[in-house]
């Protein structure tokens, strides 16, 4: 089975795929290689893949020259990951960039998907982000976005959605939440707190958010729910699905897990308030658990423990 996978070097794109990799399928990644993060972070993960066999073609989904490019890496795809977007909420990101990475280069796939005759499922990340500042609802509650990122996500989702009801095209949309793991951005909050632990430095924390609740959901666990609906593509098309931890915790409950693992506490450098934070996730995922049987296995405590392990060995 050939599986294409946008955003491969990335967190979660690279995990995917080498996943996909053991389990025996032929898989390419697509990547633009942004800045939005040190790009050598994403080289050195395009580098280990290709140590597996995968091939990260650099290619960037909303340029119309890069279109022959990735049209013919979709050739004979039966299936396609969409992991590629603008991420986070950050101040000093603009609007336009949310708008080209979302949900221009979101409607460019999906034409270029029309060349793709063998496709049978075209699986849609999403984000919790689509709900606003209370993310604990079910799939069939109308979303809130309060952020760009959560507003152009959903616009991108839309889009995918509209495919399948307009012309039968085999899409499915998961909604993630709080993943975390090796290979996570360096701008969230683990990473950036762990790092302050490990060097002694200062954890820029911003004002509230010690108090926000989240559904952390340990890396594999959302490798195991994509996986899955591969498999079972034929009971997915159509649908939209969260996909996450179904408990959570604070982040300051978060913070204190990972102190303990270091065996240090963190000099907190308190942040003014972030506009578009979410106060609470918490993923309802009964509609996974109902169709696929989903069910999360990774404790924050046991997760956070193989993200220090891990960063330590960078």
């Amino acid at each position: 089975m050939k599986i294409v996978i946008t955003g491969a070097a990335g967190f979660i794109g690279s995990h995917l795929a080498e996943r996909l990799r053991r389990d025996g399928c032929d898989v390419v990644g697509i990547d633009n290689f942004s800045d939005y993060y040190d790009v050598a972070l994403k080289e050195r993960n395009a580098a280990e893949l290709a140590q597996q066999a995968i091939k990260v073609v650099r290619a960037d989904l909303a340029a119309p020259g890069d279109e022959g490019n990735i049209r013919e890496v979709l050739r004979e795809a039966e299936v396609v990951v969409h992991l590629a977007a603008q991420p986070g909420i950050s101040a000093v990101t603009p609007f336009d960039h949310y708008l080209r990475n979302n949900i221009i280069a979101t409607e460019r796939l999906l034409v270029a998907c029309e060349g793709a005759s063998n496709l049978r499922l075209f699986l849609n990340v999403a984000t919790s982000s689509v709900y606003g500042f209370h993310a604990t609802d079910s799939e069939d509650v109308a979303p809130r976005p309060a952020s760009w990122y959560g507003a152009t996500k959903l616009g991108a989702e839309s889009l995918v959605m509209a495919r399948f009801r307009g012309a039968g095209f085999p899409a499915t949309s998961f909604r993630l939440f709080s993943v975390y793991g090796p290979r996570e951005r360096p701008d969230k909050v683990f990473p950036i707190l762990t790092n302050a632990l490990l060097n002694g430095t200062e954890f820029p924390l911003f004002e509230g958010s010690e108090h926000h609740r989240r559904s952390f959901t340990f890396v594999s666990d959302i490798v195991d729910g994509m996986v899955a609906a591969i498999l079972q593509r034929d009971r997915v098309v159509g649908e939209i699905f969260n996909i996450g931890a179904d408990t959570s915790i604070t982040t300051g409950e978060a913070i204190r897990i990972v102190e303990k693992i270091v065996g240090r506490a963190a000099r907190i450098k308190q942040l003014p308030r972030r506009a578009g934070d979410q106060l609470e996730t918490r993923a309802n995922i009964d509609k996974l658990r109902r169709v696929l049987g989903y069910q999360p296995k990774v404790h924050p405590a046991e997760g956070l423990a193989h993200y220090v392990a891990w960063a330590r060995t960078r």
